[in-house]
C-alpha cells in the first residue's frame, strides 16, 4: 500500500507541476493574445489533435492496451510483451499517419480555396500546422502506459510538463523578438510540435533502457483481437466526450471573436482542482473498487464507493464555491495583463461562477465512471455520455440565443449534472448497498461548511475592497489570504461536524510521511 501511495504521490506531484506550468502558459498566452480572434483560432485548432489524443492516445486505446500488456508481461515475460507492444505501435502509427494526412489535406483545401469564412479559414490553417502533434502525443501516451506497467512512473508522469515548458519558451522567444499576434500564434504552434517531440522521445528513451527495441514483428499475436474488442466500446465513450467539447467550442466560435477564449479560460480554472484532487482520489480508490468486485465483496465495494464519493464532493464543492466567490480577484491577479483587458475579465467572470457551481457534478461523474468501469460495465457510461451530448447540443443551441457564451457554459454544467445523476443511479442498480441515502448526511455537512466558507470569503473580499487599494494589490491580498484561510476554515468546520473522511486523508498522509522518514 505504501509503495502504491508513493507512486500516487509521484503522479500527483507531477500533475500539480503540469497544472501550474499550464496555468503559467495560459497566463502568458492571454497576456499576449488576449480574448482575440487569434487566440480563438488557436484554441479551436488545438482542440483537434487533443481530440485524437484522447481517442487514440491516453484514452480508449491506452485503457485497452494496459490490461493485455499486463497479462502478456506476467504470463510470458518482457520479450513477448514488447513484441505485442511493437505490433500495437506499428498499427497505431499507420492509422495516425492516414488520419493526419487526410485531415491536413481536407483542412488545407478548405482554407486555401476560399471555401470557408475568414475566421474559420484561419482556424483551419492553424489546425493544418498542429495536426502532426497528434502522431507524437498518441505514440507518447502508449509508450508512457508501457512504462507505468513496468512501475516507471516519474518520467511518464512528467511528460505533460515538457509541452508546457516548450510552449512557454516559444511564446517568450516570440515576444522577445517583437512578434505581433499573427506571428505569435505560429510561434505557439512550433512550441506545441517541439513539446510533442520531447514528450515522445523522453519516455521512449526510458522504455529502451528497460529492454524495449522498436521493430517490425513478423507474426501477428492473438492478443490483438482481444485488444480490438476492448478498444471499440471505450472509443465510443471517449469519442462522445470529445465531440461534446468540440461542439461547445464550435458553437462558441460562431458567436464572436472572444467566446472560445473566455469559455476555454473559465473551464481551465475549473479543471485545475478537478485534474489534481478528483483524479488523485479516483486513482487511490479505483484499485480498491476493482479488488472488491473481483472478490465479490459487495460490502467493501459499497463502502469504498461511498467513501470515495464523499471525499470527491467534499473537496470539489469548496473549490467550486471558491471560484464562485473569489473568481474576480483570481482573474484579476492571474490574467489581467497585456492584451487581456478589464472587459475580458468581466466577460469571463460569469463563466467562472457557472463552472464553479458545476465542479461537484463534474467530479462526481468522473468518480462514478470509475466505479462502473470497476464493475466492468463499459456500456452504461457510453449511453449516458451519448445522452449528455444531446443535452449539451440542444440546450446549448437554445441557451446561447438568450445568454450567448454564458448559455453554453450553463448547458455544459446541465449536461454534467445529468451525467452524474444517471451514472450514480446505474451504480445503485449494480449494488443495492449504494444509494443517495448513504451520502445524504455527509453531503449536508459538506454543503453547510461550503456555504459558511463562501460567506467567510465573501466578507473577506468586501473587507479588503473597503481599503480601496490598487486593483492588483487588492486581488493579491484577497487571493493570498482568503484562499488558504477559506480552505482552513472549511476543513475546521468539517472537523467540528465530524466528517469522517478527514481521518482517511490524514491517515494516508501520516503513513506516507512516516514511511519517508523511516526510509
Amino acid at each position: 500500500m505504501l509503495k502504491n501511495l508513493k507512486n500516487i504521490v509521484v503522479v500527483s506531484l507531477s500533475t500539480i507541476g503540469s497544472r501550474v506550468l499550464g496555468l503559467v502558459r495560459d497566463i502568458l498566452i492571454f497576456m499576449a493574445l488576449g480574448a482575440s480572434a487569434w487566440n480563438d483560432a488557436f484554441i479551436l485548432a488545438f482542440t483537434l489533435p487533443n481530440l485524437f489524443r484522447r481517442l487514440l492516445g491516453e484514452g480508449a486505446l491506452t485503457s485497452a492496451v494496459v490490461p493485455i500488456f499486463s497479462d502478456v508481461l506476467r504470463r510470458s515475460g518482457r520479450a513477448e510483451a514488447f513484441a505485442f507492444f511493437n505490433q500495437v505501435l506499428l498499427r497505431l502509427l499507420l492509422l495516425l499517419v492516414l488520419i493526419v494526412a487526410a485531415g491536413m489535406t481536407l483542412l488545407g483545401s478548405l482554407a486555401h480555396f476560399d471555401l470557408l469564412p475568414v475566421r474559420w479559414a484561419l482556424s483551419a490553417e492553424l489546425a493544418v500546422v498542429l495536426l502532426p502533434y497528434t502522431i507524437l502525443i498518441c505514440l507518447a501516451a502508449i509508450v508512457s502506459a508501457g512504462l507505468n506497467l513496468l512501475e516507471r512512473f516519474a518520467i511518464a508522469a512528467s511528460t505533460p510538463m515538457l509541452l508546457n515548458v516548450a510552449m512557454i519558451v516559444a511564446l517568450v522567444a516570440g515576444l522577445s523578438m517583437g512578434a505581433d499576434q499573427a506571428q505569435l500564434v505560429y510561434w505557439l504552434c512550433g512550441g506545441v510540435l517541439f513539446g510533442g517531440l520531447l514528450q515522445l522521445l523522453l519516455p521512449a528513451w526510458d522504455l529502451a533502457r528497460q529492454g524495449w527495441r522498436p521493430r517490425r514483428e513478423s507474426r501477428s499475436m492473438p492478443e490483438l483481437r482481444t485488444l480490438w474488442q476492448l478498444f471499440l466500446p471505450g472509443l465510443m465513450g471517449a469519442a462522445i466526450l470529445q465531440v461534446n467539447i468540440l461542439v461547445s467550442r464550435l458553437l462558441a466560435y460562431s458567436l464572436d471573436e472572444s467566446a472560445v477564449s473566455v469559455l476555454y479560460l473559465a473551464s481551465r480554472l475549473m479543471e485545475l482542482p478537478l485534474g489534481v484532487f478528483t483524479v488523485a482520489v479516483a486513482t487511490v480508490f479505483f484499485p480498491l473498487l476493482a479488488r472488491a468486485v473481483s472478490d465479490r465483496d459487495d460490502t467493501s465495494f459499497a463502502n469504498a464507493l461511498t467513501q470515495g464519493m464523499r471525499l470527491v464532493v467534499g473537496i470539489s464543492l469548496p473549490a467550486g464555491v471558491g471560484l464562485l466567490v473569489l473568481g474576480e480577484p483570481i482573474l484579476e491577479l492571474l490574467f489581467h495583463w497585456g492584451a487581456f483587458q478589464a472587459q475580458d475579465v468581466m466577460q469571463t467572470l460569469p463563466l467562472v461562477a457557472i463552472y464553479g457551481l458545476g465542479l461537484p457534478f463534474y467530479s462526481a461523474a468522473t468518480f462514478a465512471t470509475r466505479g462502473l468501469h470497476a464493475c466492468k460495465d463499459m456500456k452504461t457510461p457510453v449511453r449516458v455520455a451519448g445522452l449528455c451530448l444531446m443535452v449539451n447540443l440542444f440546450s446549448g443551441l437554445l441557451l446561447m440565443q438568450f445568454w450567448g457564451v454564458r448559455g453554453l457554459a450553463l448547458s455544459n454544467v446541465l449536461a454534467a449534472g445529468i451525467q452524474s445523476i444517471f451514472l450514480w443511479r446505474a451504480l445503485s442498480k449494480h449494488r443495492s448497498e449504494v444509494g443517495f441515502l448513504h451520502l445524504r448526511g455527509a453531503f449536508a455537512k459538506v454543503l453547510c461548511a461550503g456555504v459558511a466558507m463562501g460567506l467567510f470569503c465573501g466578507l473577506g473580499h468586501a473587507f479588503v475592497l473597503s481599503f480601496e487599494l490598487a486593483d492588483k494589490l487588492s486581488a493579491a491580498a484577497i487571493v493570498g489570504v482568503f484562499v488558504p484561510a477559506g480552505a482552513a476554515f472549511y476543513f475546521w468546520l468539517l472537523y467540528l461536524l465530524k466528517f469522517e473522511e478527514l481521518n482517511v486523508l490524514a491517515g494516508m498522509l501520516r503513513r506516507f510521511m512516516s514511511k519517508r522518514t523511516s526510509g
